[in-house]
């Protein structure tokens, strides 16, 4: 990559957000919603909310609003780290399962290399990629097994 080329990075961030269906006569404290996103901006992490929460709550979009929204800043990223990044994503025979790990100083560093390598290596459009689990891994449990 290019150093100081802003172009070749996605410049992700990771946001808390938290929505819920409007009160109303039948439900007058309806549950809250809360789902950790990546995302460029807060008003993409917002969107890619309602996108997942119409489809495994029920949330109709004339009945809904957004409780609060809050970046996760990492704290420590002055060394390198693997992480361990389920995902889910569709083709064009359906939905597939994977298990990626790859190696930067930020979770967001991560993700965004992943986005950059499933478009790469399998022609999946970010839209499509639904991350289900991101976490870093212990020193022992790495399987990295391919060329960075």
């Amino acid at each position: 990559m290019v150093k100081g080329d802003s172009t070749l990075s996605m410049n992700l961030r990771q946001y808390y957000v938290a929505g819920r269906k409007l009160p109303s006569e039948t439900d007058l404290n309806p549950a809250i919603y809360r789902m950790k996103l990546f995302a460029t901006d807060e008003i993409r992490a917002k969107s890619r909310f309602w996108y997942f929460a119409k489809r495994l709550n029920k949330i109709k979009t004339a009945h809904r609003e957004i409780v609060s929204v809050e970046e996760i800043i990492e704290k420590n990223t002055d060394h390198v780290k693997t992480y361990g990044i389920s995902i889910r994503y569709e083709t064009r025979n359906g939905m597939t399962n994977m298990y990626r790990e790859y190696r930067d100083t930020s979770l967001c560093g991560a993700v965004g290399h992943m986005y950059q390598d499933m478009a790469g290596r399998h022609r999946v459009r970010a839209e499509t990629i639904l991350i289900i689990c991101a976490t870093p891994l212990l020193h022992e449990t790495v399987e990295l097994n391919q060329n960075l």
